[in-house]
């Protein structure tokens, strides 16, 4: 209960402070590139419900491919560059937060097809608590398409690779958590946004 009227109380406010901003990004993403302002996508969320994740678009409307994103991947607008560089995409999330879909801190939500490989037990564990904006896994694998854009097979090495330690984690975060760690988790955030 704490936490979900933290997650209201300071999603609110993050979306009337940052009004302008995202503003700005919406007319900036509108004018760079034909489609859409919000990429909306599928994603796997408490107890398995699926919903729609939001962020801005940082991709071409045509953007048939892996639903990994992997180095410079040729995809990218131009502003979807320095959104995806600086975060900022994902502030649209801060509604999907507000709206009970996800929480501040949590397990990044995955698409369908990465779910369907969690090993059983350790699905149930993720998938107990509303996925985040942020978590460990963000912060650790903050750099992932770099990452995978040095591997010779980037899926195999996603699957076979980050995954399993993402979910290993994603456990850690669902087996301590408390809003301690939340406020711990969301500094971090702030830091690696500032570095």
């Amino acid at each position: 209960m704490a936490k979900r009227l933290f997650d209201l109380l300071l999603s609110a406010l993050g979306l009337l402070l940052l009004a302008p901003l995202l503003l700005l990004i919406a007319l900036w993403v509108k004018l760079d590139s034909p489609g859409p302002v919000f990429f909306r996508q599928e994603r796997v969320g408490r107890h398995g419900q699926a919903f729609l994740i939001h962020k801005f678009r940082s991709m071409r409307v045509d953007n048939a491919g892996p639903q990994i994103t992997v180095g410079a991947d040729p995809r990218i607008t131009r502003s979807g560059h320095f959104l995806r560089a600086s975060k900022l995409d994902e502030l649209p999330q801060l509604w999907d937060v507000l709206r009970g879909a996800m929480s501040l801190v949590g397990p990044r939500p995955e698409v369908p097809r990465y779910v369907a490989l969690y090993p059983p037990g350790l699905r149930e564990i993720v998938l107990s608590v509303r996925p985040g904006i942020t978590d460990l896994a963000s912060l650790e694998f903050r750099h992932e398409s770099e990452l995978l854009a040095r591997a010779a097979d980037p899926e195999r090495e996603y699957v076979e690779v980050l995954l399993p330690q993402k979910l290993a984690l994603a456990r850690q975060y669902v087996e301590t958590a408390s809003l301690a760690q939340d406020l711990r988790i969301i500094w971090r955030t702030l830091g690696a946004l500032r570095g």
